[in-house]
């Protein structure tokens, strides 16, 4: 049932908003079952990677309620002037920055975004539809645009898949330690760390304000980790693997509270074929990082400033993803 329908306190025009998004994703899901009806799996496949599965029906009031009770606030918006690719705040920086090399079919292109943060808060993240479950999803620019970001990336895809540690914004939705995970701390310090050895309860004591669950750790101390291109992230259907040249979302850390986000375009002959784990980690090494660490990509890596997509989605637009991560603008 959608909570939102009856619901006072949230707005008519909110709900029009969303529920067209909903009502064509369970429409699209339920003509795939009833077209794939005679397979004994349908049901289980369509249930397990197509249905919505609504495990918090509404983040913010979530959100609201346990960093009441754990003592974590939220810095609130303040304006800022976005002039060409940069955008300036009391609390962050934004400079976007195209690249582009070789020719032909060897074409590569990507974007980097040069984020400089007053205070670790300010980076944030937001489901779609407001919601928490799995197969809850939305164009970036949708969750974007819901939450007054200025800038955005496609994150980590939390809803693809039933574990990891999640915490957004200083509060745990997930705690099924299942890989190696990145967590910002709200010192503006990051570290990469092994989520199966702790606990997201534990995590949130220490003072961590945000984690991302896919990876693998593409940079460390510097380096490029040795390795990464024979890496299998998950082994869920249809996501065994994330070798060879492919569009690529990553983040890196240059210092306390400067990081870079990196979006490589890819699968499109003569702009950009892609990058292999390898490369992309050869290419944010050269921007100063001391860590670096690969999100979702393929058709989901996508970088979104100042109401536009700024690069070119594999999809020919843009794709569905569960989260994001985010300036406040």
């Amino acid at each position: 049932m959608d909570e939102t329908a009856t619901d006072p306190a949230i707005s008519t025009a909110a709900v029009r908003r969303r529920t067209p998004r909903t009502a064509k994703r369970l429409i699209g899901a339920l003509a795939l079952v009833l077209t794939l009806a005679g397979g004994g799996g349908t049901w289980w496949a369509a249930n397990r990677f197509l249905i919505p599965h609504v495990e918090i029906s509404d983040v913010a009031a979530y959100q609201a309620e346990q960093s009441a009770a754990g003592g974590s606030s939220e810095k609130t918006d303040t304006s800022g002037t976005v002039d060409g690719s940069t955008y300036t705040s009391d609390d962050a920086s934004v400079t976007i920055a195209k690249h582009t090399s070789g020719s032909g079919d060897d074409t590569l292109t990507y974007y980097v975004a040069d984020v400089t943060l007053t205070d670790a808060t300010a980076l944030r993240s937001a489901f779609a539809d407001n919601q928490f479950g799995e197969n809850i999803t939305a164009r970036v620019s949708e969750i974007a645009e819901d939450n007054d970001a200025v800038f955005a990336i496609n994150g980590d895809y939390y809803g693809f898949r039933s574990d990891g540690i999640e915490i957004r914004g200083g509060v745990v939705f997930r705690d099924e330690g299942a890989r190696e995970g990145l967590a910002f701390y709200k010192d503006g310090t990051v570290k990469v760390y092994d989520e199966t050895t702790t606990t997201g309860d534990q995590l949130v004591a220490d003072g961590v304000w945000n984690t991302m669950s896919f990876g693998p750790a593409i940079v460390e101390n510097g380096q490029t980790v040795d390795g990464i291109d024979d890496v299998e992230v998950d082994t869920n259907f249809g996501n065994h693997s994330i070798q060879g040249d492919q569009p690529r979302t990553a983040v890196g850390v240059i210092d306390t509270n400067h990081l870079v986000f990196v979006v490589v375009d890819g699968r499109d002959t003569g702009y950009s074929r892609g990058a292999s784990l390898d490369e992309l980690a050869g290419i944010i090494e050269g921007l100063g990082v001391q860590t670096a660490y690969n999100l979702d990509g393929g058709g989901s890596s996508e970088m979104w400033f100042d109401g536009e997509v700024v690069n070119r989605p594999s999809n020919g637009g843009e794709r569905a993803t569960s989260d994001i991560f985010y300036i406040a603008g």
